[in-house]
């Protein structure tokens, strides 16, 4: 039986484990990122680790989040990343280069390797046949160090695409409509492979804006083939070399299969506040537009920026509209400086922001209240533009430009004729704003400022545990509701006792001091808990509080293993309905768990001291989980193995 594109990546990297769906493998990375909001930590843990130097390929340390400097604090996390890149083996890409994902598809991303990132979005290199998967810093530190990186083997999914897009469609509106199809629990699990005659009209960059919103999907991963248009990106990136070949066997065997006609598409839109929540733009048009965001690892390559440029050209936004456009990266930047595409976006009104993840991941461009604001981004999470009554659509940059330019959601295809684009054959590299590491690291002084505070020490899991429920929340929480982003949170990212003030502040601000107030306890939860970033600080502060289990009806992926990595117990129920028997501040005991986990077994009764009930709950670790949580997280536990 032929093999996928994403099992022969895997059968080239397994190091454990068998390739059976759902059963533990482990695989050897090639490439690792980290960005600044959750890099600092990653690094801190590395330094615990004793590892002199980076034992990947290659590993690179974005500056893209927290460029917003109202404070020392980002500044000090810089200048901490980029010595600590110097001395241990990292290349250093310097705030003003760009977003990591399109900074590493454009300039690191290789075929048929493998990338391992501290942001969920680290499979838009597979729009460059690169299998990147997102994780939490701890596992990337831990790839850095030489571990690899363990998962359940996915299914495979193979959604082919047939057909040709028509005009004013693009690859927004595909992954939208793969949104539409599967919801933000359809790709748990799995890796989205895609595949068909469609996937030779899309370029690297329209690949990647899908295999980018994958993680939406809550995939593992998203891929396309490398083929002959691979080779002319990585040509016209003057890397031509890192150039391999990978397609599917003919008889590869899939475990789904979705087909997508693009003829058929139509411009699609994300509506608030769910990045599933989608129909077609014409259902929603005329609803009035107060901002329209252009960017983000998205949708900022030289193509997306160059369309607008396109459409704006001659005219100018509505008087009632502000647009904001952030580039990718400095060679984005640069080039629509050069051939006019930056005059046209200035000329119509547009205001540009920096290379940097901006108001995506909520610093700056907050919209006014109850505004409604079309972001060509990947989320929509209520309050995660800054604004909590704001209404956030996505939408691709052909929809948000007409936004633009008539001040309410208007369907691209009334602009008429499709602008023609002539994208470069060469793009213009230029590294300098990538630092290489020291020839000399014993002679780089690690800097730390005073926002960087020590690791928090986790205990092994005790016998028993009890406590009461601290909170209990309903489907699809996600890690913005867990531990917020934004301007004044996010520079607070290496000072966990400061940001676990912050814990479930959006949802229930009295949670912090709750949680002190009675020295920890658990979480109740419903489906899909922990959905969207990549952010381990949603399972650190939680851990920095007390909490030492979350029961819920199931898991994102990425928290899921976060939450095992920082010694926080992942449980589920096993009848769904159990849900509704327990309540907030309910005191629980969750009994012989230590010799539960031991023993292999997993089942586990959870006894409510408050009603009198029992409620069974279940685990689902690996061999290596088990020993991972009763060494109080995977620090401990690489400690351990290592004596």
């Amino acid at each position: 039986m032929g093999l996928s594109i994403a099992q022969k990546i895997i059968s080239e990297h397994l190091i454990e484990g068998e390739m059976i769906p759902g059963s533990e493998i482990a695989i050897r990375i090639d490439h690792t990122l980290t960005q600044d909001a959750t890099g600092t930590l990653a690094y801190l843990q590395f330094e615990a680790m004793g590892v002199p130097r980076v034992r990947t390929k290659r590993s690179v340390s974005y500056v893209d989040h927290n460029t917003l400097q109202t404070g020392p604090e980002n500044a000090d996390d810089h200048a901490y990343l980029q010595s600590v890149a110097a001395k241990y083996g990292i290349y250093f890409s310097r705030p003003g280069n760009g977003i990591c994902h399109q900074v590493h598809l454009e300039r690191f991303a290789v075929p048929g390797e493998t990338l391992l990132g501290s942001d969920s979005h680290t499979p838009t290199a597979g729009g460059i046949g690169m299998l990147g998967i997102g994780a939490g810093g701890l596992d990337v530190a831990a790839a850095m160090a030489g571990e690899p990186f363990y998962l359940p083997m996915p299914r495979i999914c193979l959604v082919r695409l047939v057909g040709t897009l028509p005009k004013w469609v693009s690859a927004k509106d595909v992954i939208l409509e793969l949104l539409r199809i599967l919801s933000v629990k359809g790709g748990v699990g799995k890796i989205i492979e895609y595949g068909g005659k469609g996937v030779e009209s899309l370029s690297v960059t329209d690949r990647a804006t899908i295999a980018n919103m994958g993680a939406e999907l809550g995939a593992t991963s998203s891929i396309f083939p490398s083929d002959e248009i691979t080779r002319r990106f990585m040509s016209a990136q003057q890397r031509s070399s890192e150039w391999r070949e990978i397609h599917a066997d003919a008889d590869a065997q899939y475990d789904q299969v979705i087909e997508i006609n693009l003829d058929k598409l139509e411009p699609m839109i994300a509506r608030p506040h769910m990045p599933d929540n989608v129909c077609r733009v014409v259902e929603v048009e005329g609803t009035k537009v107060d901002q329209v965001a252009i960017g983000s690892c998205t949708n900022s390559s030289l193509r997306d920026l160059m369309v607008v440029a396109s459409i704006l050209r001659g005219k100018t936004v509505h008087p009632k509209v502000s647009l904001v456009v952030s580039p990718g990266s400095r060679q984005v930047l640069e080039m629509i400086a050069r051939n006019g595409a930056l005059a046209d976006l200035i000329r119509a009104g547009a205001r540009i922001l920096e290379c940097a993840c901006g108001p995506c991941i909520g610093m700056g461009q907050a919209p006014r209240t109850n505004g409604v604001s079309i972001r060509t981004f990947n989320r929509n999470f209520e309050g995660r533009s800054g604004t909590k009554s704001a209404q956030v659509y996505l939408a691709s940059p052909e929809t948000a430009a007409a936004c633009a330019l008539f001040g309410e959601i208007t369907d691209p295809r009334k602009l008429g004729d499709l602008p023609v684009l002539q994208i470069p054959e060469e793009y213009s590299v230029d590294d300098s704003m990538i630092v290489a590491p020291s020839e000399r690291p014993e002679s780089v002084e690690i800097v730390r400022g005073p926002n960087i505070k020590p690791l928090p020490e986790a205990e092994p899991l005790p016998e028993s545990l009890r406590g009461h429920i601290l909170l209990k929340v309903g489907d699809n929480i996600t890690t913005d509701h867990i531990m917020p982003a934004g301007s004044k949170v996010l520079p607070l990212r290496s000072n966990i006792p400061a940001i676990s003030e912050y814990v479930f502040s959006t949802i229930d601000p009295d949670f912090s001091k709750r949680a002190k107030q009675y020295g920890g306890g658990f979480i109740l939860a419903g489906e899909n808990y922990g959905q969207g970033s990549s952010r381990e600080h949603a399972a650190l502060a939680p851990m920095y509080l007390g909490v030492r289990a979350v029961i819920a009806k199931s898991f994102a992926r990425i928290h899921r293993q976060n939450l095992v990595n920082f010694g926080i117990l992942p449980l589920l129920l096993v009848d769904a309905t159990d849900y509704d028997r327990l309540e907030q501040l309910d005191e629980i005991e969750i009994c012989d768990v230590a010799k539960a986990l031991r023993e292999g077994n997993a089942y586990l009764r959870v006894v409510s001291r408050t009603h009198g009930q029992v409620i069974n709950v279940r685990h689902d670790l690996s061999r290596r989980e088990r020993d991972v949580v009763l060494a109080g997280g995977r620090l401990n536990y690489i400690r351990n193995t290592q004596r």
